[in-house]
């Protein structure tokens, strides 16, 4: 029997994850260690020394960093001394749903600062690395189903991620003949910190299950196997495009 390679080895790579330390993106950076890759955490807070020992029990290395993402000037300072992450998650975002006569100026800037400049000009300090190192990558942002349909009382956070898709697609052509590439996973509703507040409502929550054809949230874990799949060798060829976690959500 001829051994196939196990394309969702990570092994000997080095995954950046935004946001890691809860949620979706500690879900994302338990998976990747798990596959191998050697983990950098970036949280405003840290991630909890039993988080930090379960992420090691893996056998990699782990690196927890505390910044505010909104510190664009500090991710040199701070990355400088690691290696340069072959896989960057761009998880961290934030949402804040109200009508567009409630939407403020500050409002406005917390939601497109933490979900789209961040994430812009987080992944130019990463590109820089990568090409200065002459290194392949792999670049996965965390969007939304709502970066392809719109909804009420989201028109900021539905810009920011529409935004996201478009910045993916352009990225994605500028670096595919550097060898690294860009995708984005657009889940649905997830019952997470962020979202439980939501679902709080009975009504709220009867309304989404009844617009997911599937009837039911995704989980953390939908979300990364999607990255741990974009990830690995077994996407070499897909760059540009959005894996649409959604239960078909955005189908309709």
């Amino acid at each position: 029997m001829t051994n196939k390679p196990n394309l969702m080895d990570l092994t000997g790579q080095t995954a950046l994850i935004t946001g890691g330390n809860k949620g979706i993106g500690y879900a994302c950076a338990n998976l990747l260690a798990d596959s191998g890759a050697d983990i950098i955490i970036i949280s405003r807070t840290g991630i909890l020394n039993t988080k930090h020992s379960e992420l090691s029990s893996h056998g990699v290395k782990v690196h927890s960093i505390k910044c505010d993402l909104n510190n664009f000037n500090n991710y040199g300072k701070l990355l400088n001394k690691l290696p340069a992450p072959n896989i960057l998650v761009n998880n961290a975002g934030t949402n804040l749903p109200m009508p567009i006569n409630e939407v403020t100026e500050e409002v406005f800037d917390k939601i497109l600062n933490l979900n789209l400049k961040s994430v812009y000009f987080l992944t130019k300090y990463i590109v820089k690395r990568l090409l200065i190192e002459d290194l392949e990558g792999t670049i996965i942002n965390i969007s939304s189903q709502m970066g392809h349909v719109g909804d009420k009382n989201r028109t900021v956070y539905c810009s920011s991620k529409h935004a996201i898709e478009g910045f993916t697609k352009s990225l994605a052509i500028e670096l595919a003949e550097k060898k690294i590439r860009v995708n984005s996973i657009s889940p649905t509703f997830i019952e997470t910190e962020m979202t439980r507040p939501f679902f709080e409502d009975a009504e709220f929550k009867e309304s989404v299950l009844n617009r997911i054809p599937k009837g039911q949230l995704a989980s953390v874990d939908d979300v990364s196997w999607a990255v741990l799949f974009l990830a690995s060798k077994a996407s070499k060829m897909i760059t540009g495009t959005s894996i649409k976690v959604d239960g078909g959500w955005s189908a309709q």
